[in-house]
C-alpha cells in the first residue's frame, strides 16, 4: 500500500485526527450478551457514528492477535505482516533512549512469583513508577562477559533491557508464558546466529531472579519483543504530511517516533493530551492520539472499568470537534475483551468522518452495528488511504 499510494499524494490543508483508544474491542458478557461498547453510554460516538462511514479493522490476519506495535503499524498504513518490529525496540525509543544499529532492546515486565518460581501476577500489581525505578537501579549492577548492559524503567511495571556489543542477534524467544502457575521461560535462539545472545540473556536472568528475591512484589523478570533498530520508511514522506504523535505512554511514542512523526510532550491524563492537540493544531497536517484507559482495564479483565473508561473518552470527545478536523478517525489497535483479561484476535470497530465519507446505515460505535457499515471489514493498513482520500490528497491511479 505505501508504494501504491505515495505517488499519488498531492498537497493540501486539510487536518486529519486519528484517535486511537488501545484495545477498543471487546466480547459480550455472559450474563447480559452486550460488550462494552454496547453496554456503555456513548451519545458523542453513537451520533457521530450516524453521520460517518463505518465498519471493522482486522489488524494482522483471521484469528491472529496483534501485538500494539503491529496494531499501530496498521493503522499508519504500514503492513505489519511485511514490517515486523519488537516491542524493546518501541519502548527504548518511547523513552528517548539513544537506541544504535546492533543494540538488542528487549521490553521487560517485573512480574512476581512464588516459591516454586511460578508466576502469580504478571505485572506485579502495576507497580508503581518509582518502585520500577529503585528496581531497575538494583538490575544495573549485573555485568555480563562482552557486552555493554543497560536497564531502563519506562512506566509502571515496565523497563527496558538493551545489550550493545558486537555480534548480538534479536532472534530470541520470549521469557513470558502469557499465563499464571507457570515458571518463566528459558531464551531460545531462533536462529542459528543468536545462540550466544540467548545464552547471555539467560544470564541476565538468573542474575535478576537472584538480586530481586526478597522484593515482596516485582521479585522476578518476564522479558519480550528482542529486536534491533529496523528501517521503515518514513510516515510524513509516504503521506507528505507533517504529523504528530500525541501519547502519554513511552511505547506509543516510541512506535510514532520510529516511523518519523514529531512526538509532542504531554501530560498523563487525557485531558493533557487533548490540550496538547488544541495547543498544536496549527503546526501539523496529521495528529495521532492515543486513549490508553481501554486497554488497560480490559486487560486487568475489569468489564466495568473498560465501560468506565468507553464513557470518559466519549465525554472528551466535544473538546476535539470543536477544534474541526477536517477527517476524524476513531478506532484502535486491537481489541482487549475484558472476559479474555487480553489482547483478542476480533477485528475492532472504526469510523471516518467528513465531508465526502458518504451515507452509511450504522447509528451505533459497537462491534455489531459497525458489522455494517459501508467500511465493511477491511486490514487495518486499507485505513490510510480511505484517510487520504477523505482528506483530498490523493489524486487518481491511472490515465
Amino acid at each position: 500500500m505505501l508504494d501504491l499510494i505515495a505517488p499519488l499524494v498531492v498537497e493540501n490543508t486539510t487536518k486529519i485526527v486519528l484517535l486511537s483508544l488501545d484495545g477498543l474491542g471487546g466480547l459480550p458478557r455472559p450474563e447480559t450478551g452486550r460488550s462494552e461498547l454496547e453496554t456503555a453510554r456513548l451519545p458523542n460516538l453513537n451520533a457521530l457514528a450516524t453521520s460517518a462511514a463505518c465498519g471493522l479493522l482486522r489488524h494482522v490476519a483471521p484469528g491472529i492477535t496483534p501485538g500494539s506495535g503491529p496494531g499501530h503499524l496498521g493503522l499508519f498504513g504500514y503492513d505489519p505482516v511485511r514490517f515486523q518490529v519488537g516491542r524493546g525496540v518501541l519502548e527504548a525509543l518511547g523513552i528517548e533512549f539513544a537506541l544504535r544499529a546492533g543494540d538488542v532492546a528487549a521490553r521487560g515486565n517485573f512480574c512476581t512469583v512464588d516459591r516454586d518460581g511460578k508466576i502469580t501476577d504478571r505485572r506485579a500489581g502495576r507497580l508503581p513508577t518509582d518502585v520500577c525505578v529503585r528496581l531497575t537501579d538494583r538490575l544495573r549492577g549485573i555485568s555480563l562477559p562482552g557486552v555493554e548492559l543497560q536497564v531502563e524503567p519506562v512506566k509502571e511495571h515496565r523497563f527496558v533491557l538493551v545489550l550493545r556489543g558486537p555480534g548480538l542477534s534479536g532472534r530470541l524467544s520470549e521469557t513470558d508464558p502469557q499465563a499464571l502457575g507457570k515458571p518463566p521461560l528459558p531464551v531460545k535462539a531462533l536462529e542459528a546466529g543468536a545462540a550466544h545472545t540467548a545464552g547471555l540473556v539467560n544470564r541476565f536472568v538468573d542474575e535478576a531472579r537472584r538480586l530481586l528475591a526478597d522484593e515482596p512484589a516485582g521479585n522476578m523478570v518476564l522479558l519480550r519483543g528482542f529486536d534491533r533498530l529496523p528501517d521503515l520508511p518514513r510516515f510524513p514522506d509516504v503521506y507528505r504530511l507533517r504529523a504528530a504523535a500525541i501519547a502519554a505512554y513511552p511505547m506509543y511514542r516510541g512506535l510514532a517516533k520510529l516511523v518519523g512523526m514529531d512526538v509532542l510532550k504531554t501530560g498523563a491524563a487525557f485531558a493533557d493530551e487533548i490540550a496538547t492537540l488544541r495547543e498544536h493544531r496549527d503546526a501539523y497536517d496529521f495528529f495521532f492520539v492515543h486513549y490508553k484507559d481501554t486497554d488497560k482495564a480490559g486487560e486487568d479483565g475489569d468489564f466495568d472499568g473498560k465501560v468506565a473508561a468507553l464513557e470518559r473518552f466519549d465525554a472528551a470527545l466535544p473538546d476535539i470537534l470543536s477544534l474541526a478536523p477536517d477527517v476524524l478517525v476513531i478506532t484502535g489497535d486491537h481489541a482487549t475483551p475484558s472476559i479474555l483479561a487480553a489482547h483478542g484476535w476480533q477485528p475492532v470497530p472504526v469510523l471516518v468522518r467528513s465531508a465526502y465519507c458518504g451515507a452509511d446505515p450504522v447509528t451505533a460505535f459497537t462491534e455489531r452495528a459497525c458489522a455494517s457499515g459501508t467500511l465493511g471489514l477491511m486490514p487495518a493498513h486499507h485505513l490510510m488511504p480511505i484517510v487520504m482520500a477523505n482528506a483530498l490528497r490523493l489524486t487518481k491511479f491511472g490515465a
